[in-house]
């Protein structure tokens, strides 16, 4: 179990009306282990929903100036960390990571959940998700009422198909087949946005980027920098290069 000072941080993504507390509930009840502490950070924009009364006490955070507002509960030893489904994962994702840092807890997972329903219906949104599944050790497949079964199937061999090692569980009825599991912490993320020894870039005093740090001739200064996830590139006007669409043109 991890010490109060430092516990285990879980993300939760999503859009909106995806189930996310609906599975937090049973995660919380059927994955933790008598003595653990959770609790749940909300963004403020999420509506309230009636599995909250499940989820013991609830800490609202907001995001200001880019940066996020709240603190980690005291004595918590699982922190469940859930995004705003209406706004912008990557915004939040960024902003998610040194907040983390700042405040101390560790990394446990980053789940990510799919309204199979609102995917099926709206392919543009395969964008949007390709960025979130980037980042997910596991992706929770939900809202799967009258969805077909080649979509499901060309859904999952999408990202399989490039290798990604996230983990694939299906929802039923706002249940999991093993909670314990899927709240192991263990990276299987795509992303080295978290990792403790994170990528590097070598780069010369006029721009030139090496492919290491002996590749620099003579006394020629090198410059190094993490290197940038390639979702939250953004270019000399500060836009990102890889765009993702607005969730919110999606669910209303």
């Amino acid at each position: 179990m991890p010490s109060s000072a430092s516990p285990l941080v879980y993300l939760l993504l999503g859009a909106a009306g995806s189930g996310r507390r609906e599975v937090l509930a049973d995660l919380i009840e059927g994955g933790l282990a008598t003595g653990d502490q959770p609790a749940v950070l909300l963004a403020e924009g999420e509506a309230s929903d009636p599995n909250e009364a499940k989820l013991g006490a609830i800490i609202r955070w907001t995001l200001q100036s880019g940066a996020i507002a709240a603190a980690l509960p005291p004595g918590a030893t699982h922190v469940f960390f859930v995004t705003d489904g209406r706004h912008d994962p990557l915004d939040q994702i960024e902003a998610f990571k040194p907040w983390l840092e700042a405040h101390g807890g560790g990394l446990a997972r980053v789940l990510c959940f799919v309204n199979c329903e609102l995917a099926e219906k709206n392919p543009p949104l395969l964008a949007w998700f390709d960025a979130c599944v980037h980042f997910a050790d596991v992706v929770l497949l939900s809202r799967r009422e009258g969805v077909a079964n080649k979509w499901l199937s060309d859904f999952q061999t999408h990202f399989k198909g490039q290798f990604f090692p996230c983990l694939f569980e299906f929802v039923k009825q706002g249940r999991v087949a093993n909670p314990a599991l899927l709240l192991e912490p263990q990276a299987r993320r795509m992303t080295h946005l978290f990792d403790e020894e994170p990528d590097w870039i070598f780069t010369t005093a006029d721009g030139k980027v090496l492919e290491d740090e002996e590749e620099a001739e003579g006394d020629e200064e090198v410059e190094v920098t993490p290197a940038p996830d390639p979702w939250l590139v953004r270019d000399a006007t500060g836009r990102r290069v890889k765009k993702i669409p607005d969730i919110r043109k999606f669910i209303g």
